[in-house]
Order: C-alpha cells, then sequence, then structure tokens
C-alpha cells in the first residue's frame, strides 16, 4: 500500500493537539503531559535512511520541557538502524499498534434507526461516554482533554432511546486524510453496531467534503475492533511500537 507517510503523521498530530510540536529533520516531537501515547512520542515522517544518531537529541529536547522521551516506530526494514539505536539507549518496544488505511468509500452508509449528533465542536453528551466507568477515568479525560483542543475534528455521539449517551467518536479532516480517533462504546452497548453508526454517519461527513483516504490507529490485540475495520476495508499500513525506557 502506497501512503504518504509524512501528511499521515501530521495529521495524527492534528487531531491528538498535543500541548506543542517540536521538529527536526525527518521527525515531529510532540510534547504534552497525557496518557495518549501519540501526543507525546516522537515519531519520523518517513520509513527509511533514519538512523540512531538523532535520539540523544529528541531526549534532550524532552528534557528541557521536564519529559521523559518515548518513540512511535513503524516496524519496517528501513528503520531497523534505529530500532538497534533504541535498543542501546536503553528502550524496549511496547503496546504494538497498527495503522490502517483506506477509502472513506467502503464505509458503511447510515442507518435511519440509529440517532447520532455529529458536530464541530465537543458536546457534554460525547464527553460523558470518555468519563464513564467503562473506561479508564485519567486516560478519558485526557483524551477528552485531547481531541477537544483540535482544530479539525467533527464529533459524533450516539444517543440510546433514554437519551443516554452510549458511543462517541471522531474525524479528523486534515492533510488531506479523513482519520477515525477514540472511538467508544459504553460496556452495555457493546455488540450492537454502536461503532458501524458513528463510522457511517462520520463517514457521511467525508464525503460532504470530498475526502476519500483514510486511516485510523488500534492495537493489535484489540481484535473485535480490528474485525470491524478490516469488514470497512481498512488494511494494515505498518505495525509500530511504542519504545519506552
Amino acid at each position: 500500500m502506497d501512503i504518504d507517510i509524512e501528511t499521515l503523521e501530521l495529521a495524527t498530530l492534528d487531531a491528538v493537539a498535543p500541548d506543542a510540536v517540536g521538529t527536526l529533520p525527518g521527525w515531529l516531537l510532540p510534547f504534552d503531559r497525557t496518557t495518549v501515547g501519540r501526543a507525546i512520542s516522537a515519531v519520523p515522517l518517513r520509513h527509511g535512511a533514519l538512523d540512531a544518531h538523532p535520539i540523544p537529541d529528541i531526549e534532550a529536547r524532552y528534557a528541557e520541557r521536564g519529559l521523559k522521551a518515548q518513540f512511535r516506530i513503524a516496524d519496517v526494514a528501513g528503520l531497523a538502524g534505529l530500532h538497534q539505536g533504541l535498543l542501546g539507549h536503553g528502550y524496549t518496544p511496547q503496546q504494538p499498534t497498527l495503522t490502517l488505511a483506506g477509502t472513506v468509500r467502503t464505509w458503511p452508509a447510515m442507518a435511519p434507526e440509529w440517532s447520532v449528533q455529529l458536530s464541530t465542536q465537543p458536546s457534554a453528551a460525547w464527553a460523558s461516554v470518555y468519563l464513564s466507568g467503562d473506561f479508564d477515568p485519567v486516560d478519558g479525560a485526557n483524551r477528552v482533554r485531547a481531541l477537544s483542543r483540535s482544530q479539525c475534528l467533527v464529533y459524533a455521539c450516539l444517543v440510546d432511546d433514554a437519551g443516554s449517551a452510549i458511543a462517541a467518536g471522531t474525524a479528523a479532516f486534515s492533510q488531506g486524510w479523513a482519520s477515525l480517533h477514540g472511538m467508544r462504546t459504553v460496556a452495555q452497548a457493546r455488540g450492537k453496531g454502536c461503532a458501524s453508526a458513528l463510522i457511517a454517519a462520520l463517514g457521511q461527513v467525508a464525503k460532504e467534503r470530498k475526502v476519500e483516504r483514510c486511516f485510523l490507529q488500534v492495537e493489535e490485540g484489540n481484535a473485535p475492533a480490528i474485525s470491524l475495520y478490516r469488514n470497512l476495508g481498512f488494511q494494515t499500513a505498518w505495525l509500530y511500537h511504542y519504545w519506552r525506557k
């Protein structure tokens, strides 16, 4: 699959909106105090012709802000030298995560029986899903904070017949991409098609904006989500790990 890596990674940070983003040649350095890994992990803008030399410089940049460096690195042959360099500096690969990509044309059509609320601003109902007792409260608050700061998101919230928010997610429209972030469904509503309903509604926005290419990131162990995304036409672009000391 031919992927424009640089615009995809720029779009990722546009969505999760860290406090600040620094750069080194070929790198993005997001700075934040959060549990959202993509918002705090140095990431390369290409998957080849990189070595371990930037590691001390990147560590110094994070240390200047009172932060510990961590890295988000694709498991590709072109970055083998960087992998070895990270191991030599005491980092280990953790939390394997897939980057999936595809086209919005394969997303489902909206179903009239679902009541999906869409907004360009985060709502209390949308945030309540992340802050429910079904998810880690600290991580949920961090995701609400990060996604609420973004300037390129459409927020989707699914409400049941009783008026309670049962699922939430977002689509970012940036760098020519539509990307899905923060897809969550409360425990009692899982397995009923809530995520598909959210994606259908967000997909309609993408089609109206004439954005076709799409991506998302999902942990490798999240089999139900991966199965859903595969059925929607997403394919693996690459696997990455977070490298942490």
